[in-house]
C-alpha cells in the first residue's frame, strides 16, 4: 500500500506527469516519448489496471480517497492528494472527475501479433481526431471487433481524450500501427482477411467502420479510410 501524501506546491516535481494536460501538441510528443499516458476518472483508472497497465502515480482530491481506497491499498506507486484549485493549476483544467493516474505504456505489438487469431479487424487511415478515435474504439468493442490497425498518422489511442471517450475500450481492443504505410497492408493481405471489395474500402477521409454482410459467419477485415 502506498500512503497518500498531500502536496501544496503546483511546481512540485512529483506532479510532473500531470502538467499541461490541455496542451495537445506537447502531450502528443511527450507521452509516447516518456512511455506514459493519463487515465482520467475512477472507471477508466480501474479498467486500465484491470487490463494490466502499471500505475506510475495517482493524483486525486481528498473527497476521492474513500472511493479509490481499494485501488490505493493495492497501489505500488505514489498517491498525491491535492486541493481542486491546485489540480487545475497543474493540469490546466478543472478536474471534475477528481482522480487522475499516470500509467505506464506497454510495448506496441507487431501487426502479425495482433492479427493472430483475429476474425474481425478494423483498419483506420488518417484519423487524427482523438474524440472520433475514442468513439470508434468504443464501437469496435461493442461490435466485437478483434483488433484495430492504424496508419502511422492516426491519433494516439492512449491520449487522454481518446481514452475517456472510448470509456476504456482502448484497453480491451488490441491495436497496432501499420508502418510503413501503405506497404504494411501487405501483412494484412497475406493474412487473408483484407477484403477491399467492400463499400467504402479505399475511400479517402473515412473514419467509420464498414459493417460486415449480415450473413457472413466470419467477416473479413474492414478498411476505414
Amino acid at each position: 500500500m502506498s500512503e497518500p501524501s498531500t502536496i501544496t506546491d503546483p511546481a512540485d516535481p512529483r506532479l510532473a506527469d500531470y502538467t499541461g494536460l490541455t496542451d495537445v501538441e506537447l502531450r502528443r510528443r511527450r507521452e509516447p516519448a516518456e512511455g506514459l499516458f493519463i487515465a482520467e476518472g475512477e472507471k477508466v483508472i480501474r479498467r486500465a489496471l484491470a487490463s494490466g497497465y502499471r500505475m506510475r502515480s495517482m493524483l486525486l482530491t481528498s473527497k476521492w480517497l474513500d472511493v479509490m481506497a481499494d485501488v490505493i491499498a493495492e497501489a505500488d506507486a505514489p498517491v498525491h492528494v491535492v486541493e481542486p484549485k491546485l489540480a487545475e493549476a497543474v493540469t490546466g483544467y478543472h478536474v471534475h472527475r477528481g482522480a487522475l493516474a499516470s500509467m505506464e505504456r506497454k510495448p506496441l505489438p507487431e501487426t502479425a501479433e495482433v492479427l493472430a487469431g483475429a476474425r474481425r479487424v478494423a483498419i483506420l487511415e488518417g484519423l487524427v481526431d482523438h474524440t472520433n478515435l475514442g468513439a470508434i474504439f468504443r464501437s469496435a468493442a461493442a461490435l466485437g471487433m478483434d483488433a484495430v490497425l492504424l496508419s502511422p498518422d492516426c491519433a494516439d489511442p492512449l491520449y487522454r481524450r481518446a481514452v475517456k471517450v472510448s470509456m476504456g475500450a482502448v484497453f480491451a481492443v488490441p491495436y497496432a500501427r501499420l508502418d510503413p504505410w501503405p506497404a504494411a497492408l501487405d501483412t494484412v493481405r497475406a493474412d487473408g482477411t483484407l477484403d477491399e471489395s467492400w463499400p467504402g474500402a479505399g475511400a479517402s477521409g473515412g473514419t467509420g467502420l464498414t459493417p460486415p454482410p449480415a450473413a457472413a459467419p466470419a467477416p473479413p477485415t474492414a478498411p476505414a479510410g
